[in-house]
């Protein structure tokens, strides 16, 4: 347990940076799940009140002061477009799954967040894959954060996460048995890595919502 404590701090400082700016950046938390031959994403944005009227104006293309489905679903596939997927070093394009919207009011105020899911379909590969995922939509204004979920595969076990300062680069090394669960997989989810992979989650989440209780 001694060991995983520095481990621990370093996560927190590495996905907490800038606190105090929030109601001038454009919150995008990103969250992702390696499955066997897919990878999920979900990325949650929440622009704050300063920026506001950028993030709703590269939206609301006709300036009519409404968001319409179609501009919704046009500023999804932007996002999209805005992000990279590469696995095992080959090029990834995401799909849009969904796309929901807040209510205008909420988003005025700085609590209304835009919710993206996105799959990518990875390639057959070796054992040890290497995913890696940039998002630079809106860099002037964006703070980004990404993590990863504790993988639902048994045979899917994460090695190393690491990200640029920004966080608009992260990288995951993670290892694909294709074995059957057995006892050492079990002892695998019950050891270190297991509960690092459950505390980067739970910290991921946490952090996402300090971060919303500090601007409003």
């Amino acid at each position: 347990m001694k060991a995983t404590l520095p481990f621990t701090l370093i996560l927190l400082s590495s996905v907490t940076p800038g606190l105090g700016h929030r109601l001038d950046e454009y919150l995008q938390a990103t969250t992702i799940s390696v499955g066997k031959d897919r990878v999920d994403a979900q990325i949650r944005l929440t622009p704050g009140v300063a920026v506001y009227p950028i993030v709703f104006a590269s939206i609301d293309m006709d300036a009519d002061g409404l968001l319409s489905q179609d501009e919704q679903h046009a500023y999804a596939l932007r996002v999209l477009h805005d992000l990279s997927f590469t696995i095992d070093g080959a090029r990834l394009a995401p799909t849009l799954v969904s796309a929901k919207f807040p209510a205008m009011e909420d988003m005025k105020e700085g609590q209304g967040e835009i919710q993206i899911n996105a799959a990518v379909d990875l390639p057959g590969g070796g054992t040890h894959r290497k995913l890696v995922f940039e998002n630079h939509h809106q860099p002037a204004i964006a703070a980004y954060m990404v993590n990863c979920l504790v993988p639902l595969d048994p045979d899917i076990h994460v090695k190393t996460q690491d990200r640029n300062y920004q966080q608009s680069l992260y990288q995951l090394d993670y290892v694909h048995t294709g074995a059957r669960v057995g006892p050492a997989s079990v002892a695998w989810w019950t050891g270190a890595n297991g509960l690092l992979c459950a505390v980067a989650a739970l910290l991921f989440t946490r952090l996402a919502l300090l971060w919303r209780h500090q601007r409003a």
